[in-house]
């Protein structure tokens, strides 16, 4: 059975038992045992092997993702074209999905009583973070001062670009040894996910009943509401007056892509489609689709960043958090910067959404509300993030 078939029985199951507990048994004194001893516990194991991969994740993500762009004064036109679409088309997702959120309150409306069961369950262990350049990145990192770490990874990326390549290179091996151990660590972790996501599932279900369930049905439609207005709405019109391709054509050459990227949920094992695509079905030239489609792999997270607001507003309502509007403005920074140092695998944005959370005062093990139904939308940002990669790639050749 597939990973991603179990994580889906260990939601329905832990959704079903919690919320039958709680609605047909009124929540007996064994199923709370049973939530707190037994389900719980497998959850928070499970977040924290997320949580403990997010310092090395972010600083060896950034760095590379900086110092891959080579000399920062030599990037050129189109490396400068490439990265401006990239942070332009990201910052428009993470907005439209700020503004749905914000519009649909998906959120709102727990009972106080459950609310305060809700905090209790995901309180945050890290402090609302106001530095952004830190006086020690070490000391930064050991107190998850995630804004403060990634200022200072993007500046040490910066800086290894400056220096000579033979004195860079050793660093940049090392930091992508690092990031793919990483990466592996993450990938053992989702071998716990159906496990985890039982547990807590269970837990909170087994607490709160249909209330939450409700809940997080209309957070998955404000998310998915999201992905479709940016992904055949704003990026149609880029593609249309970036790109100068008219939409119906554009999306009916890219069929291969879209197909590949929604049933794998990677960015990266879609890679090899999206150049066969952009240099067989859209004609761009093969240099500029072999920069462009393996550079926006790991920069142009669309879906990703709208994914990260809609997820960080959600739980901020969940919990009776207010935002103000400079706190969303951090949201829509931070998910751009955290989306593009997303690793393009399936769950592999799940970490950085964590500090996203943490960045505007959040819970980053709320994250654990929203596991179980993850697979159906990463599958879903997937997709936009690898058309966003493609309109890119039509603009950047025009």
């Amino acid at each position: 059975m597939k990973l991603h078939t179990k994580i889906l029985l260990g939601l329905l199951l832990g959704a079903a038992l919690g919320t039958s507990a709680n609605v047909f048994a009124h929540n007996p004194p064994w199923v709370q045992w049973f939530a707190t001893n037994v389900a719980s516990p497998v959850g928070q194991i499970f977040l924290r092997l997320l949580l403990m991969t997010v310092i090395p994740l972010v600083f060896c993500s950034i760095v590379l993702g900086v110092a891959g762009l080579g000399d920062i004064r030599k990037v050129g036109r189109v490396g400068i074209r490439s990265i401006s679409y990239f942070l332009i088309s990201t910052a428009i997702s993470a907005t439209i999905g700020i503004v749905l959120v914000n519009a649909a309150r998906p959120g709102e409306g727990l009972p106080p009583a459950l609310r305060d069961q809700l905090m209790a369950a995901y309180q945050s262990r890290v402090d609302m973070l106001v530095n952004f350049f830190p006086r020690n990145p070490i000391q930064a990192a050991a107190s998850m001062d995630m804004i403060g770490l990634i200022v200072f990874s993007l500046i040490f990326g910066a800086a290894l670009t400056l220096i000579p390549e033979e004195k860079a290179k050793p660093v940049i091996r090392v930091l992508d040894a690092v990031g793919e151990a990483i990466v592996k660590i993450i990938g053992m972790a989702m071998r716990l996910a159906p496990y985890g996501v039982f547990g807590l599932i269970f837990y909170v279900t087994s607490r709160l009943g249909l209330d939450i369930v409700r809940k997080l049905g209309a957070y998955v439609v404000v998310v998915i509401l999201g992905l479709l207005l940016h992904g055949l709405g704003s990026l149609s019109v880029l593609v249309r007056v970036a790109g100068g391709l008219r939409p119906t054509v554009f999306f009916s050459r890219i069929r291969d892509s879209i197909g590949t990227a929604f049933s794998t949920s990677s960015s990266n094992a879609t890679l090899p489609t999206n150049i066969a695509v952009a240099e067989q079905e859209l004609k761009i030239p093969p240099e500029i689709a072999g920069f462009v489609l393996p550079l926006g792999s790991t920069m142009c997270m669309n879906g990703t960043a709208l994914f990260e607001g809609v997820t960080v507003l959600f739980l901020a309502q969940l919990f009776g958090i207010s935002l103000d509007l400079p706190t969303q403005m951090v949201v829509i920074v931070m998910s751009v910067i955290t989306a593009v140092g997303a690793a393009g695998v399936p769950g592999g944005s799940l970490p950085l959404l964590m500090v996203v959370l943490g960045s505007v005062g959040v819970p980053p093990e709320g994250i654990g509300v929203v596991l179980g139904v993850d697979r159906i939308l990463d599958m879903c940002r997937t997709t936009v993030n690898v058309v966003g990669d493609l309109t890119a790639a039509v603009y950047v050749a025009r």
